[in-house]
């Protein structure tokens, strides 16, 4: 062929056997290039002006091949949306699922798909969770998994519960527990089917009409057979302990339905202890005539009137101090002796040290009731972070207090009550009033007037919110259903150290959370949720469940729904037959739990509903990372406790979404980015222009997920810029391999210009990092490889290179096919490579494919489809070496047209000139793939420099390194690059300066033009 690759000096056949064309078996070799400035980090084309023939240009117009395509370049306003509805509905989007999970295919990958709540509209935190899945599930589906993603609702609980009642507003309180129900189920509904059409429009591909759903009769059955299964095995239990309460929802909370507020404002208080009865080494240090206090620190004074004790670290040195300004006694810890001086404006003189271990066994006096004795006693929770080294013991208000009071034996009682109020209970003054207002107003005023209060001071801290309700909650003891996290929590933590986590590091974040927690709440005071299936004696400490009365209430579940709870006679929930089971008890001495389950045992069960095979467990789960202590976890604990197994391989954890600056989404700040507006486009399209949802995924995309992800008009103009120039380089391959067909004009591989097995061989590289790229779920890797790849390869080189080739060659040349032959092959892997994210426009491209009879759609014609005799890494050595080259010459004429100039190479004798020869087997030539390189009129190779040159030519000069067989062959050889102005003239046809004068055509194009 004209581009065989035969060398004319005696070393370099010897060369090129063992190049096996070019595919170095024997010799990997790199070539390094020293000696001038420029480097081939990014093969653009700098300094090079790209004139190309024009269509208009005179009688030779009509000879030219231009792309023809009708791909267009950009769709603007309305036309993106609409373009994307009119693939949605020409390529199937809805079919899709349901086509692949027919389709005889062994594998699986299943993707479970955490359930949002059912109380509102899309947004795009949605979008992101969302998009993310689809562009998983995608892949694998393309990649030939069978794919099983089921989407789900949670549809109970709180977030749905309080819109209802907000809704409402001051009727709500006069709604029956029926009413509160069919209102919220009512409402969720509702919600469900406007997100569910919101993701049908991001293209989220599923069988939307076959998905699971909280409220669903069969699925709340069998998360009452769970609990039941667990409530057999001990891991279920009823107590008195303390837990978050919500007084705004009146319900107990669960670590993952709080919020912290960083700039909660406390009243913290400095209170007094008086010391009654020392320990004998404390009785030895003090003076008997002067009255000691211990002092402690609180930011909840309203927990002070349920005080039980005080609380020492064992380990820890204590001072006896006295106070310079009011000359009063003081113990506190050694560590906080200089910090309380100074919050205190004060100087402490310290008149004695100890351990705190020599505190055991004294008492003090309560600081609001003297009469009242509290135990100096050590505990494990006391630090020195904050404080005095002392902390006050109330068991109703404190997890680590309720545990100190259970190992001594001391009163649990709480003071307040659902509402956050103090109860009859408390002393007249408090009774009625809310702790966190009045309440608390009124314990610092009794501690003044005891004289135990020194000093009061506003702080600022992080504290606990009601995620629905937004308003700070409070630790307050009851009697709920707890899940005995204790017995499982080695196991739990062991499976996960089997599971696959992305990022790596969330993993020891969940164990950590998981080593912290100390139970597990499962029971609201709601009633929008499934009941806790358990009937409580009406006079007695006693409650009833077994299987007996749990196999009844889930036939009725499955049969009619919870709803049953609420509805059905007394007689009907607990017939005689079933009692007669149970030994005979009387229905009437038993009521119907009011408790319902907490919704994070709601969807923490959906792993036992959902997900397919006699194994259950999913292949990935995919949430935001506030699930670390949410859905994750309750997944993973509900399923040890069954089955001793995580229910999923692997987890991907990503961040928040947030506004262009980092900062949280408003409406009063008015940030707030509704996905809906993305897409379709606001009332005034100047300033919400209408994206489509393919912007919306390329944000997802692109972002860097494992951290908060900002969104804003910026990174969605940027986003849709980057779209806009991905459609340009798709326009370029398909307009380029118009009057192309693969199977009958295609060139061999070995056949092929180097240029364009160099192509290949790149594009082998490309797509098996796209692969592993999407495969570690890294898809913000796949856009930046993709980016990198059309700008820089693309864009930026081959194109630029290609041009003449493809419009002035004729039409089924040798040369032009072989690049036609890369162009397709490239169009087909860029495609399939971007089909996941950008499903939309991967469709479109399709469509507009010239030799395709009847368009495929691509999510129906596999993955990336590459061959291994692409592969040849002598090719891209060869062409760096000649691109260093084309870079001296370019980089010598910035701004200049380097078709108006001849370049002269001179290489010395050796393995580098033996290259070059491969590439120019002429002197001077040019029509050869090294001037094709060059991008000059004409360019010469030779062994030594010329005897005569122009007195305005340029010279270059440089060395390449040459290592063969990993340095044991090693030869540097040195290069000149002589670069002067052509005399030649412009060819009307081509434009390149190759012709005798300007009215005749260069060789080439006459060659072309004799044989039309």
């Amino acid at each position: 062929m004209l581009w065989d690759l035969s060398l004319r000096r005696s070393g370099a056949a010897t060369l090129a056997t063992t190049w096996n064309l070019w595919g170095l078996s024997r010799f990997p070799c790199r070539l390094e290039w020293r000696g001038t400035e420029w480097r081939v980090l990014v093969r653009s084309i700098s300094g090079a002006s790209n004139q190309l023939p024009n269509s208009n240009s005179g009688r030779y117009r009509d000879t030219v091949l231009l792309p023809q395509t009708s791909f267009p370049m950009k769709l603007l306003g309305r036309q993106q949306p609409d373009k994307e509805l009119e693939i949605q509905q020409k390529c199937g989007f809805s079919e899709l699922y349901s086509w692949q999970r027919e389709r005889k295919v062994k594998t699986e990958f299943c993707l479970h798909d955490g359930p949002p709540y059912a109380n509102g509209d899309a947004h795009v935190g949605h979008a992101l969770n969302k998009i993310l899945k689809d562009i998983a599930n995608r892949y694998h589906m393309m990649k030939g998994f069978k794919v099983h993603f089921v989407p789900g609702w949670d549809c109970h609980g709180l977030p749905t519960e309080m819109k209802v009642l907000s809704e409402r507003g001051e009727t709500a309180q006069k709604l029956s527990a029926m009413e509160i129900r069919e209102k919220a189920r009512s409402f969720a509904k509702t919600a469900i089917e406007k997100q569910k059409s919101a993701f049908t429009r991001w293209g989220i591909m599923a069988d939307w009409n076959n998905c699971y759903y909280t409220f669903d009769k069969k699925y709340e059955a069998k998360q009452l057979r769970l609990f039941y299964e667990m409530y057999e095995k001990g891991l279920v239990y009823r107590a008195y302990k303390p837990v978050f309460w919500s007084p705004s929802s009146r319900s107990a909370l669960a670590e993952a339905e709080l919020e912290y507020n960083p700039d909660h404002i406390s009243r913290s208080v400095y209170v007094k202890f008086p010391i009654l009865k020392p320990s004998p080494v404390l009785a030895s240090l003090l003076d008997s005539s002067s009255p000691v206090s211990f002092l402690v620190w609180t930011t909840q004074p309203w927990t002070i009137p349920a005080n039980q004790a005080v609380c020492f670290m064992g380990e820890a040195k204590y001072a006896v101090v006295k106070c310079y300004s009011s000359g009063d006694i003081y113990i506190l810890a050694v560590d906080k002796v200089t910090s309380l001086a100074s919050a205190l404006e004060t100087k402490f003189e310290i008149l004695s040290t100890f351990l705190g271990s020599d505190l055991e066994n004294g008492t003090c006096t309560h600081p609001i009731f003297p009469d009242k004795v509290c135990p100096l006693l050590p505990a494990s929770h006391v630090t020195m972070t904050k404080g005095t080294g002392l902390v006050h013991i109330a068991p109703a208000h404190g997890m680590e207090d309720y545990s100190v009071a259970a190992q001594h034996n001391l009163s649990m009682d709480c003071l307040v009550n659902e509402d956050g109020i103090f109860t009859d209970a408390a002393i007249p003054e408090l009774q009625n009033k809310a702790v966190l207002e009045e309440g608390t107003d009124v314990v610092i005023k009794m501690l003044q007037s005891a004289k135990n209060l020194l000093r009061e001071e506003k702080c600022v801290h992080s504290y606990p919110y009601d995620w629905r309700t937004k308003k700070p909650v409070i630790i307050r003891a009851s009697k709920q259903w707890f899940v005995n996290i204790k017995d499982i929590k080695h196991t739990a933590k062991e499976l996960l150290k089997k599971v696959k986590f992305f990022p790596g590091s969330t993993m020891n974040a969940m164990v950590d959370m998981i080593d912290r927690r100390p139970y597990w709440c499962i029971s609201r005071q709601r009633v929008w949720g499934v009941p806790i299936p358990v009937f409580h004696h009406k006079t007695k400490e006693e409650f009833l469940i077994n299987s007996q009365t749990i196999e009844h209430i889930i036939k009725l579940v499955e049969e009619h729904g919870s709803d049953i709870w609420w509805t059905l006679p007394q007689e009907q929930l607990l017939p005689k037959e079933v009692l007669s089971q149970a030994g005979g008890l009387d229905a009437l001495e038993f009521a119907p739990g009011q408790d319902i389950l907490d919704i994070w045992f709601d969807s923490g069960t959906s792993w036992s509903h959902v997900l397919p095979g006699t194994d259950q467990r999913a292949d990935l789960y995919l949430e935001g990372k506030d699930q670390l202590g949410g859905w994750f976890q309750s997944s993973l604990l509900t399923s040890v406790a069954i089955r001793k197994k995580a229910p999923y391989k692997a987890v991907l954890v990503h961040g928040f979404t947030l506004g262009e600056k980092g900062e949280k989404m408003s409406k009063s700040l008015g940030n707030v980015v509704n996905p809906e507006v993305i897409i379709n486009g606001g009332q005034d399209h100047s300033k919400e222009p209408p994206y489509g949802a393919d912007v919306l995924r390329w944000w997802v995309a692109e972002s860097n997920i494992f951290a908060e992800v900002t969104i804003g008009p910026s990174v969605l103009n940027a986003a849709r810029d980057d779209i806009n120039k991905l459609r340009n380089t798709l326009r370029f391959l398909l307009g380029n391999i118009a009057r192309f067909n693969p199977e009958t004009d295609s060139v061999p591989a070995k056949d092929m210009y180097v240029i364009d097995q160099y192509m290949l061989h790149l594009l082998q590289d490309f797509a098996n990092k796209i692969t592993e790229s999407y495969k570690q779920y890294d898809f913000g890797k796949v856009v930046r490889l993709l980016q990198a790849f059309y700008t820089r390869e693309l864009s930026n080189f081959y194109f630029s290179i290609i041009k003449d080739r493809l419009y002035c060659e004729n039409e089924n040349d040798p040369k032009r096919r072989s690049c036609q032959t890369a162009l397709a092959e490239i169009l087909d892997v860029l495609v399939r490579s971007f089909a996941p994210i950008l499903p939309h426009l991967a469709e479109e491209v399709f469509q507009h494919i010239p030799y395709a009879s009847e368009p495929k759609s691509v999510f129906r014609t596999g993955w990336i489809n590459i061959s291994s005799i692409w592969k040849k890494p002598g090719l891209e050595e060869a062409i760096d070496s000649a691109c260093a080259m084309r870079d001296s010459f370019l980089g010598s004429i910035p701004g200049k047209n380097s078709a108006e100039y001849e370049v002269i190479i001179v290489i010395e004798p050796g393995l580098l000139f033996e290259i070059m020869e491969m590439l120019q087997t002429e002197e001077s030539s040019s029509t050869s793939q090294l001037n094709e390189l060059m991008m000059a009129s004409q360019t010469t190779l030779l062994s030594q420099e010329p005897r005569e040159r122009t007195a305005d030519a340029t010279e270059l000069s440089g060395t390449f390194l040459i290592n063969l067989e990993g340095g044991d062959i090693h030869e540097e050889s040195s290069y000149k690059v002589i670069v002067m102005p052509t005399t030649k003239e412009k060819c009307p046809r081509c434009w390149k300066f190759t012709a005798r004068s300007s009215d005749t055509l260069c060789p080439r194009c006459a060659e072309v033009i004799g044989r039309k």
